[in-house]
């Protein structure tokens, strides 16, 4: 059976017929007419996207002064249902009118609220039922107009009655091809028009182009459609000529929703211009230059709020980003400014930036689930956040007291998501977390980083951005590999650095360790000027004086002990912070080990596994080699972890350490081997012996080569001719080690950086951001230094080396 597309026209609304071709028979599938019905209901899933689609199709017909969404309700749905209810009670005709003439809303149009007086003519209870119903129907209506092109008789046949027409799929097309700028439409898809459904069940269409004399309209019940039994071509629609235009040179067109399927009332207009119209352009953008939306109810415009910028001056955090495409390769620059974090603090700034080699390890990592060609494919974006601490917002001059300005923090609160600055749903909602950021708030420690403590947005474009695509019924970007891409950058960007940016700030200016360095002296100075003054009272007062004297005495003995305990407490805490510290690099060192422990049994069972079968005796020393390898790497690994014990940690002894390097790259040959990885060791001929703890020696050791395997695995994994490459040198005089390997490198932007508390730049799964800042702790222990050579190297332009440098008096 074969399937084609067939260019036969079906019915008015011109979609397409499929042809199946079954024995040499042409058969055809055909459309009920509720199926346009179904697709309206699947595809505007709500009122403000109803609304979005419409305004957006006024802008696309290049409006030359805005769009404009008229509520003209003389009668509420709910207050013709009560009317209903005394009809159906049995109350009275003049009851009924009294009621119904008390419900009117004298705001409304004249010719809505004629409409409706004229029920008020009618001679019987069941008259006035009836026009009631018809006036409902006719004369409460919904209203978006524009003015801009406008549609002629056959684009309402040729355009608008085509659900799904290409017309403007191809010119934005043709604009990304191009390499434009701008998208030369908003919307793309045609189905737009069946947003009219979601808000009435009629529609009329008033349009004209400026060359028409008359109106072009158009006219559709909904209800024509839900016919079970009805084929789509068997459902009669075909515009017709009007009156007059308003004026010979008028265009635009005015779409009609009527018989509305919502109770409207003035606070409901009221809310969704504060919250739903407000977030349908970019609140961040000038006034100015917003794209002009005007809501009217009954007449009189109801006002849509602007984001005053003196609520984001008021943010105590914020990160700005640019990710873009030099040369065809990414890369993302984030800006990060803490103004006031709840301690005292200057305002502190950082930059990051992340280059293509960056970003293939964070975004994607060695096993991502996309390809790096995402990277560039997703685009130019660009964003910004800014992040509060609401407990700590006060009153603004502009704004209000507190309670006004937190009220306002919450209204604006979000990170939205704006595509040539029209929004796409529903990213910040309030029941949408697209960012994880309060599930992960829940499990993070420090500062909490919810999506109700950001206001912020994304900026993305229809030719910039091709395939961030809209899901059909507007529930958010189609899960691609570019739309991974553009979540990971958002989530690391605010997860990961601006949480430990801020972090970065408390440990820097919060708590800071008090010198103590000359505080005993300071003390025993001041014990001596107390006793001093304590014998010369004792030789000026008079014996009655004797017990204040001792009370005195007393207090000075209380104030040393207390001086004493306070010190040996600091020292406590400190020794119980660098535990903590040392802990966490037990904790690495574990996993590393555990992981080889893993690796080995099962490489032991299925050694023991072969040793079945005949040839046993045969194959049996080759099989124990086998293990007795497996055994002696594990082995290997964990005589290491013994000096990096907490205890073991503390002892300084001599050794050598040239030694200590050997026996490191001797517990790594398995993973060297399976990674294939070499090392070349440039050691003095004579053995080199310091003083030092060697558990720390080993730990940087340790942190470099595991950093080490996983950058070089990252290369060899995209350049499979790839060799990879570790070199260790060591001189005296003072003890220096170099650890150089050539894999990715570090970006010159990130030297200092890659040495910080939970900074790194590894994916997700690895992200721990410890053994580098570990590793220089351990060097800062023993007055040493672990730095990154700052001169590039020639072939990647990046940082590839290591320097260690001990005291010139740790050389024995």
């Amino acid at each position: 059976m074969l399937i084609r597309p067939s260019q036969h026209l079906l019915g008015v609304t011109h979609l397409p017929r499929y042809v199946v071709w079954k024995s040499g028979k042409k058969l055809l599938f055909r459309i009920t007419a509720r199926t346009v019905l179904e697709l309206g209901a699947e595809l505007i899933s709500s009122d403000i996207i109803a609304f979005y689609e419409l305004i957006k199709n006024g802008f696309d017909a290049r409006t030359k002064n805005g769009v404009e969404v008229r509520f003209d309700i003389a009668l509420t749905k709910r207050n013709y249902l009560r009317v209903q209810s005394l009809i159906v009670s049995g109350r009275s005709l003049e009851d009924v009118r009294a009621e119904l003439r008390s419900l009117l809303n004298s705001s409304a149009s004249p010719a809505s609220r004629a409409g409706f007086e004229k029920v008020l003519a009618a001679t019987t209870v069941e008259e006035l039922a009836t026009d009631l119903l018809d006036a409902q129907r006719r004369f409460n209506t919904i209203t978006v107009g524009d003015t801009g092109s406008g549609m002629s008789l056959d684009d309402l046949r040729a355009n608008f009655l085509v659900i799904g027409t290409p017309s403007r799929k191809k010119d934005v097309d043709a604009a990304i091809a191009r390499g434009a700028s701008e998208t030369p439409y908003l919307g793309e898809k045609g189905i737009g028009r069946l947003s009219a459904m979601r808000l009435g069940e009629k529609l009329r269409v008033e349009t004209a182009r400026s060359s028409d004399e008359h109106l072009n309209l158009l006219d559709i019940d909904w209800t024509d459609f839900a016919d079970y039994d009805a084929m789509l071509d068997q459902v009669p629609v075909d515009p017709t000529i009007g009156g007059p235009k308003p004026t010979s040179d008028w265009s635009g067109t005015a779409i009609i929703m009527g018989d509305l399927l919502e109770n409207w009332t003035e606070a409901r207009v009221r809310e969704m211009a504060e919250y739903d119209f407000a977030r349908v352009t970019d609140p961040f953008a000038d006034a100015g230059t917003r794209p002009r939306i005007a809501v009217f109810w009954n007449g009189e415009r109801i006002t849509i709020p602007v984001m005053p910028s003196a609520l984001l001056n008021a943010a105590h955090a914020q990160v700005e980003g640019r990710y873009e495409l030099v040369e065809g390769n990414p890369v993302l620059t984030l800006d990060f400014t803490a103004h006031s974090l709840g301690f005292e603090h200057p305002v502190e700034r950082q930059t990051i930036k992340l280059n293509k080699e960056d970003l293939e390890a964070t975004i994607i990592g060695k096993d991502g689930p996309i390809e790096d060609s995402a990277l560039a494919t997703v685009g130019p974006f660009s964003f910004e956040a800014h992040w509060y601490n609401r407990r700590r917002l006060g009153a603004i001059d502009s704004i209000g007291e507190q309670r006004a300005v937190r009220e306002l923090q919450t209204k604006w609160s979000g990170i939205l998501l704006f595509r040539d600055r029209f929004r796409v749903f529903p990213y910040g909602e309030d029941k949408d977390d697209w960012l994880d950021l309060d599930r992960r708030a829940l499990r993070r420690s420090g500062y909490l980083l919810n999506k109700t403590q950001f206001i912020g947005r994304v900026n993305i474009t229809r030719t910039g951005n091709p395939m961030l695509v809209d899901q059909t019924n507007r529930e958010g970007l189609r899960e691609t590999s570019e739309q991974y891409v553009l979540l990971q950058v958002m989530r690391y960007a605010i997860q990961d650095r601006l949480g430990g940016f801020m972090n970065d700030v408390e440990r820097q200016y919060k708590n800071q360790k008090v010198d103590l360095s000359d505080a005993q002296t300071q003390v025993t100075r001041l014990e001596d000027r107390a006793r001093t003054a304590i014998r010369q009272l004792k030789r000026l007062t008079p014996p009655e004086g004797d017990d204040a004297i001792s009370d005195i005495e007393q207090t000075l003995i209380e104030f040393s002990e207390f001086a004493a305990r306070a010190r040996l407490r600091i020292a406590q805490v400190e020794q119980e912070s660098r535990q903590m510290v040392e802990m966490a690099g037990v904790g690495l060192m574990v996993e590393v080990v555990a992981h080889e422990l893993a690796r080995a049994s099962e490489n032991a069972l299925v050694a023991l596994a072969d040793l079945k079968g005949d040839d046993v005796p045969a194959r049996l020393r080759a099989q124990f080699n086998t293990l007795r390898a497996e055994m002696k790497s594990v082995s290997k690994r964990v005589r290491v972890l013994d000096p990096l014990s907490v205890s073991g940690r503390q002892r300084a002894e001599v050794f050598a350490f040239d030694q200590a390097i050997k026996d490191a790259i001797d517990a790594h040959d398995a993973q060297f081997l399976r990674h294939k990885v070499k090392v070349d060791l440039d050691l003095p001929d004579r053995p080199l012996r310091v003083r030092a703890v060697k558990g720390m020696m080993v730990q940087i050791l340790e942190n470099l080569i595991s950093n080490a395997v996983y950058w070089l695995d990252m290369r060899r994994a995209r350049e499979p001719s790839f060799k990879p490459l570790i070199k260790i040198g060591l001189t005296g005089s003072p003890p220096t080690m170099t650890f150089e390997d050539n894999g990715r490198g570090i970006a010159i932007e990130n030297r200092d950086q890659v040495f910080k508390m939970f900074f790194s730049l590894k994916d997700t799964k690895r992200r721990r951001g410890l053994g580098l800042y570990i590793a220089r702790d351990a060097a800062e222990y023993h007055d040493g230094t672990l730095t990154l050579d700052q001169e590039p190297n020639p072939e990647t332009g990046r940082l590839h080396q290591f320097v260690l440098e001990l005291p010139a008096s740790s050389e024995q």
